[in-house]
């Protein structure tokens, strides 16, 4: 089920076998600045403390970029690569399928939008850098075949030439429309993504997974197998429509404004994120297991990042 999409695997098994434990701690350094944590602090950080058009629109291209992964990976359903060699050491552990890379992926979206933005060429070779460096961590780690970064690359790459071509025919488009049409479309647009990875997990349900692979991931990681699942989707799909909305709010809303003092921008930081902490955890803490209790938690967190916190930072005065 790999073919020629596992090439590399005797030169990773060599990687591997040459690096040491401070090359591993490097390489999970890089492989953080490709993470959904690392995101959830970039994303806001822009939002409330450099720019709110800049940190809405990235979110909402990063968090596409997460919907648009989780669905590829369903509906090719192509391993990890310590699933299908057991020399490949699982340096750190993923519970989803391999193809396409979503490090690389949305390594390419937040770096080259960031640096298309910017427009300056030292920004451009950082972004080349940072890309190259955490998806070059994935590949060490034995959780990606290099086909699968390169596949990450392709995807996002696409996504970013989309989203730059269109931002601005849709951001004047939305203008001209009432908020509830305005509402209507985010909301529509962003759970259609939800629906395309459910769509996608039941036109896989009967797929076979060989016995190697489940053998693998236990000798590895002592987990079972639950790559075929819809959380990730459901995940992103919901942090997708909860930021969608908070999005359009905002642009409505038109107050927050996120110049001020380095203090000032501090203290927005610190406070809107322990609004994402408490929502998170309390959230998790009392609501029920469940799909769409998890679609739920992710998009009223994305919520408050995209408009709840800036409505309380104008309130506070910190805006």
């Amino acid at each position: 089920m790999v073919g020629g999409l596992g090439w590399g695997i005797e030169w990773i098994v060599s990687l591997q076998a040459a690096g040491g434990a401070v090359s591993t701690q490097v390489m999970n350094l890089f492989t953080f600045l490709g993470s959904e944590w690392f995101y959830l602090l970039v994303m806001p950080a822009l939002l409330w403390c450099v720019s709110a058009s800049l940190g809405l629109r990235l979110g909402l291209l990063l968090l596409t970029s997460a919907c648009v992964n989780s669905i590829l990976k369903l509906t090719f359903g192509l391993p990890r690569l310590y699933w299908v060699d057991s020399r490949v050491r699982a340096l750190t552990v993923e519970t989803s399928y391999g193809l396409p890379s979503g490090h690389a992926q949305n390594a390419v979206v937040l770096w080259g939008y960031l640096a298309y933005r910017l427009r300056r060429w030292r920004a451009t070779i950082l972004a080349l850098a940072l890309i190259a460096a955490i998806s070059f961590s994935r590949v060490y780690l034995g959780v990606h075949f290099p086909a699968d970064v390169a596949a990450g690359w392709l995807i996002g790459g696409l996504l970013l030439v989309l989203f730059v071509l269109l931002e601005e025919p849709v951001a004047g488009w939305f203008a001209r429309h009432s908020l509830g049409t305005r509402l209507l479309v985010a909301g529509m647009g962003s759970f259609s993504l939800t629906v395309l990875g459910w769509i996608a997990l039941q036109a896989t349900a009967g797929r076979e997974i060989p016995a190697e692979w489940i053998a693998n991931i236990l000798a590895a990681t002592e987990s079972g197998f639950t790559a075929q699942s819809l959380s990730d989707v459901i995940s992103a799909g919901g942090a997708l429509f909860g930021f969608s909305l908070g999005a359009v709010l905002l642009a409505h809303w038109g107050q927050f404004d996120a110049k001020g003092s380095a203090w000032l921008r501090l203290t927005r930081f610190f406070v809107g994120l322990a609004g994402v902490l408490a929502l998170d955890i309390g959230l998790t803490a009392f609501m029920p297991d469940g799909e769409a209790f998890r679609f739920l938690r992710y998009g009223l967190v994305a919520f408050w990042i995209a408009y709840g916190a800036p409505r309380v930072f104008v309130a506070l005065r910190l805006a």
